[in-house]
C-alpha cells in the first residue's frame, strides 16, 4: 500500500500526531509511506511573533512539502490538521484549491481518507473541522475511513467517531493518544487494502 500522511502544524501538535501515524503505517505491513507537510502560507511576521511557532517552523525545514503527486500516488491519505474556528486551516484549503486537475481527471476517486485534528480546548471545533475535511472528500469521490466506535481505546481519548482529536497542545499528547492514532491508521489501511483488492478482482 502507498500511504501519504499530510499535516499542517504551527507549534508541533499535528506534526507529532502525523509522525505517530507514519510509524503506525510502517509497522502495520510492508507499506510505502510518505510524510509531508503543507506549505506554510502565513506571513513571516506572524510566525516570528510566536516563539513556539517560530521554533517549530525552523525545526521542520527538512520535511518535504506536500505536492499534487503525493495525492495521485497514494492509495490512502491521512490528514492531521488543527482546527481554525471549526474549519480547515487556510494552508490545507489552499492545497485543496490546486487539486482541480486531479479531480477533473478522476485521479482522486476511491482514495481512502481519514483525518485527525487538534484544538486548544475540549470543545474548540474538532468535530466540525473533521466534517469540513470530509465534505471535500465526498466531492473527490474518496472513501472516508473514520474510526467510529471500533475500539474501546478510543473512549480513553475522548471517543471522537470522526477521527482522533487532541486538546491543549503537544504536551497533552501521550501514549494513549498514540494508541488511538495507531488504531485509526490500521483501520484506514485495512479498508484501503480491501478496496484495492476488490477493485483488482473486479477488473
Amino acid at each position: 500500500m502507498k500511504i501519504a500522511i499530510i499535516y499542517y502544524s504551527a507549534t508541533g501538535t499535528n506534526h507529532q500526531m502525523a509522525k505517530w501515524a507514519a510509524e503506525a503505517a510502517k509497522s502495520n505491513g510492508d507499506h510505502d509511506v510518505r510524510l509531508r507537510k503543507l506549505k506554510e502560507t502565513a506571513p513571516m511576521e506572524a510566525i516570528e511573533s510566536n516563539d513556539a511557532w517560530k521554533k517549530h517552523y525552523k525545526e521542520t525545514q527538512d520535511v518535504e512539502v506536500a505536492e499534487l503527486d503525493d495525492l495521485d500516488w497514494a492509495d490512502a491519505i491521512i490528514f492531521s490538521i488543527p482546527t481554525r474556528y471549526g474549519n480547515l486551516p487556510s494552508q490545507l484549503q489552499a492545497f485543496f484549491d490546486t487539486t482541480g486537475s486531479l479531480w477533473s481527471n478522476g485521479k482522486l476517486i476511491n482514495k481512502v481518507v481519514s483525518g485527525m485534528t487538534s484544538a486548544q480546548n475540549p470543545h474548540g471545533g474538532q468535530e466540525t473541522t473533521l466534517l469540513s475535511l470530509y465534505k471535500s472528500m465526498f466531492h473527490w469521490g474518496a472513501i472516508v475511513a473514520a474510526p467510529g466506535y471500533t475500539s474501546e481505546e478510543l473512549f480513553k481519548t475522548g471517543g471522537n467517531p470522526y477521527g482522533f482529536s487532541s486538546e491543549g497542545g503537544v504536551d497533552n499528547l501521550n501514549e494513549q493518544s498514540k494508541t488511538s492514532i495507531t488504531h485509526q491508521v490500521k483501520r484506514t489501511i485495512n479498508i484501503a487494502e480491501s478496496i484495492k483488492s476488490g477493485m483488482s478482482n473486479a477488473s
